[in-house]
């Protein structure tokens, strides 16, 4: 059944849902540059999310039962101190297993990845995966949903130090980025931000092969889709990668 009768999609989790499993696993191929699906840490846990935490990932679909977007998140102990968050998207996934493992009762969640198909892309659904996101945290008594945003326009400006790149603004006051700024509209502010958020390591070829690009010596490289450059040292045959991100929050009750 629809969650919001005001947008045209019918909104479920996996847990109501696990036969969509299938297709929400072919969506990030279609939406992320090849290296993004190469996280370690994604690898160990990702899938563990249909099942240990499927209440808490949604799933939107249009008439025909195809799935057009979805919003993963994942609940977590924190204390609402911005100095204790994990150092990003890694160590979110880290500690909400580990919470889990150790029988302790969350009491915030974190966003992990909202993803839109192309062709639904710009027609506001994204505002909608957030909120679909907040109202599971409000359901569950939660104080706070935390974001560890990757700033879309990012990539354009890998250069920048995201220590200055999420500090940027419009003349409105909103943050320049425009994924920042969905969460901002929805009432999100900045805690921190996390330059390491997440580690994608891989051999010379590896690197090669994802980005379809040749690095002849090691060095800096900016790649397609990145957000800051990968590092390649071909005498230990190794390239690394870190996605910076920025952590945002919002607050769902007084207990905040």
């Amino acid at each position: 059944m629809p969650m919001n009768s005001a947008i045209p999609y019918n909104i479920y989790t996996v847990a109501q849902r696990p036969d969509l499993v299938p297709q929400m696993k072919a969506v990030p191929p279609q939406i992320w540059p090849a290296f993004m699906l190469e996280d370690p840490v994604a690898f160990h846990y990702w899938d563990n999310l249909y099942t240990v935490f499927a209440e808490y990932q949604s799933i939107f679909v249009d008439s025909a039962d195809t799935i057009v977007g979805t919003g993963y998140t994942i609940p977590f102990v924190w204390d609402g101190d911005p100095q204790t968050l994990p150092e990003g998207w890694d160590g979110v996934i880290e500690r909400g297993f580990a919470a889990h493992e150790a029988g302790r009762e969350p009491n915030a969640m974190s966003a992990l990845s909202a993803e839109i198909l192309p062709a639904h892309q710009g027609k506001g659904l994204s505002t909608h995966i957030i909120q679909a996101m907040r109202e599971i945290g409000v359901r569950r008594g939660f104080h706070s949903l935390v974001a560890p945003v990757r700033p879309s326009l990012k990539p354009r400006y890998p250069l920048i130090p995201i220590e200055r790149y999420a500090f940027w603004t419009q003349s409105d006051g909103l943050p320049f980025d425009p994924w920042m700024r969905v969460h901002a509209r929805l009432g999100a502010k900045i805690l921190a931000v996390s330059p390491r958020s997440m580690y994608i390591p891989g051999t010379v070829a590896q690197w090669e092969r994802w980005t379809g690009m040749v690095f002849p010596e090691s060095g800096q490289y900016i790649i397609e889709g990145a957000c800051e450059p990968v590092r390649i040292e071909r005498e230990s045959d190794l390239g690394e990668y870190y996605d910076p991100n920025v952590w945002m929050k919002h607050t769902l009750t007084d207990r905040a």
